[in-house]
């Protein structure tokens, strides 16, 4: 069995997979990779079957009729033959050095009994055209260095969140705990950390910049334009990442930090989810708007004035012109000093 099983989904990714999948594959025979060839339409097919020839005992490629991101993410996880599993989109990369120390923890956890359900590093922004890149750091939330449980976690801030960049799971925990990603669907990869850690019990923090998160392409789906002309798509995650939450509060409850780390998580997606339908400003989008809190009302009362009465939330949710442009401030400083978007 690999040790570590990585997943790069790759639509139209001619132009840089090769930079990603240089950066892992400095892991050797310990791993596997597995390029998910989304239905490209560019070259990228023929650089994965390049690679796949030059290292047959460490990448495999599948070639699947396209499905988005979610869809590759799912290919990936059935397809892993690693006691762990970790998604690399096709533009981002992995640092060398931190890899080592990532790949030296592990191999300390892979006796049945003693596995991780779930390593967590940093990850920094490589944001296009700064020379000074954010580091996101989980050391003042984390135990560093040591197995722990949700018991051992420190405070845990509002809006601060776990990202797809962050986490490693152990990949007979994907592949058991029921989580299907839609197809067609962009902002997934919150569900693909969000759902598997409703069943995390030992968890593992490493304080390295493991992964390297590009951003600033136009074309970029993070991007705040392009957010907003998907901003469907972000509320159907909303939607699904509120409806397992609630679903789950009951058993969710008997831990009180695992219950606040995953509200913590729906809470700044449905802030990201109304302030983009607030900066939209169009009719149809506060129609939108209106029609997801009602949703969620209608859901789940409790947890809907859990989450319409927080701080974030009620922040977001001003009322009248004067009240979103406040929200809408809060926002852009926000961008600001956390460099998203």
């Amino acid at each position: 069995m690999k040790l570590l099983s990585f997943t790069v989904p790759c639509y139209n990714s001619a132009a840089y997979m090769r930079r990603c999948i240089d950066s892992i594959l400095i892991g050797g025979e310990e791993i596997e990779i597995i390029i998910v060839n989304d239905g490209s339409k560019d070259e990228t097919a023929r650089i994965a079957e390049e690679y796949a020839e030059a290292y047959p005992s460490i990448v495999k490629v599948i070639h699947q009729e396209n499905g988005g991101h979610g869809s590759a993410v799912n290919t990936g996880i059935e397809a892993a033959t690693g006691l762990y599993f970790k998604v690399v989109d096709s533009d981002d990369r992995v640092d060398a050095e931190s890899y080592q120390k990532i790949l030296e923890v592990l191999r300390k956890y892979q006796n049945p009994g003693e596995e991780l359900d779930m390593m967590i590093s940093d990850f920094e922004y490589d944001k296009e055209g700064e020379s000074h890149h954010k580091v996101m750091q989980y050391k003042h939330i984390f135990p560093e260095d040591r197995v722990f449980s949700w018991e051992d976690v420190h405070h845990i801030w509002k809006g601060h969140y776990i990202l797809m960049h962050s986490v490693i799971y152990k990949t007979a925990l994907l592949k058991n705990c029921g989580m299907k990603l839609p197809k067609h669907t962009f902002y997934v990869d919150n569900i693909y950390v969000f759902e598997p850690m409703a069943q995390v019990e030992r968890m593992y923090y490493l304080d390295v910049n493991f992964y390297r998160y590009y951003i600033g392409r136009a074309d970029q789906s993070v991007q705040e334009s392009v957010m907003i002309s998907r901003i469907d798509q972000q509320i159907k995650v909303n939607k699904l990442m509120y409806d397992f939450y609630c679903s789950h509060y009951e058993e969710l409850s008997r831990e009180k930090r695992k219950c606040q780390v995953l509200f913590n998580y729906l809470e700044i997606i449905t802030v990201i989810s109304t302030i983009l339908l607030a900066v939209s400003g169009t009719e149809e989008s506060l129609k939108k708007r209106k029609e997801l809190w009602d949703y969620l009302k209608e859901k789940d009362p409790e947890c809907f004035k859990k989450l319409r009465y927080g701080i974030m939330c009620g922040y977001t949710n001003l009322p009248g012109k004067i009240g979103r442009k406040v929200s809408i401030g809060g926002y852009k400083i926000s961008q600001k000093i956390f460099k998203f978007n």
